[in-house]
């Protein structure tokens, strides 16, 4: 893994400049119990591809996932050790800060509910700071992470994860921008206080619930 991100793509150049005019945002308030599709956005069948750029070849045989922090049980797993862990299935929703929306998605792999009962977080972790093999970072509250549908997925509609999709494994929390289900998930790490990851500290929201559209840092 590496800790430097990558020289500004033509993706990350935009959406910073997206970020600065508060582009998609509609006003409009919408309710998950009343409409399946958040404001401004719109459905689509394929799965488009998003990243800073750089997609990392990682082998299985290197692979690995430390959680570390405020936990009882720091945990470093290797491939085998994380596939010999209980495996589960979700299906959910997932929608992106850019716009688009999919229905119905099948995923294969750890809950995330079942790593916390691994990990044990201490009285003192209120936030979990992910980071993946390309140097990318994001941050969600622990209760977001322990969702019910949350889940680090190895598998989608029956298919190991492709490279370009975050393989071998990514976290998908559903019910939050995808930019928060980072791809090729290297580190959790628990921690105290909120801090902000890569998009966060370029204009965009620190929680990013698509329901009340908060694309944006002042959304």
């Amino acid at each position: 893994m590496s800790d430097e991100i990558p020289a500004d793509s033509k993706l990350t150049t935009s959406k910073r400049r997206w970020a600065a005019e508060g582009k998609f945002l509609t006003g409009r308030v919408s309710r998950p119990e009343a409409e399946r599709l958040p404001p401004g956005q719109h459905l689509v069948r394929n799965w488009p591809v998003l990243d800073l750029g750089v997609q990392p070849q990682i082998s299985l045989s290197s692979w690995r996932l430390d959680v570390i922090g405020f936990v009882e049980n720091r945990l470093s797993l290797d491939w085998a050790a994380f596939r010999a862990l209980e495996q589960s299935t979700r299906v959910s929703d997932i929608h992106c800060v850019t716009t688009w929306s999919r229905y119905d998605n099948r995923w294969e792999g750890v809950s995330t509910r079942d790593l916390l009962d691994l990990a044990m977080p201490t009285e003192e972790a209120h936030h979990v700071l992910l980071t993946s093999y390309d140097g990318y970072t994001t941050n969600l509250p622990l209760a977001d992470f322990a969702a019910e549908d949350a889940i680090l997925a190895t598998a989608w509609e029956g298919q190991p994860l492709t490279v370009e999709h975050g393989g071998p494994m990514r976290l998908v929390v559903p019910h939050l921008y995808f930019w928060k289900s980072a791809k090729w998930l290297n580190r959790i790490e628990f921690i105290g206080a909120d801090r902000a990851g890569f998009w966060e500290k370029n204009g965009y929201h620190m929680y990013s619930d698509p329901w009340r559209e908060q694309r944006y840092s002042d959304d």
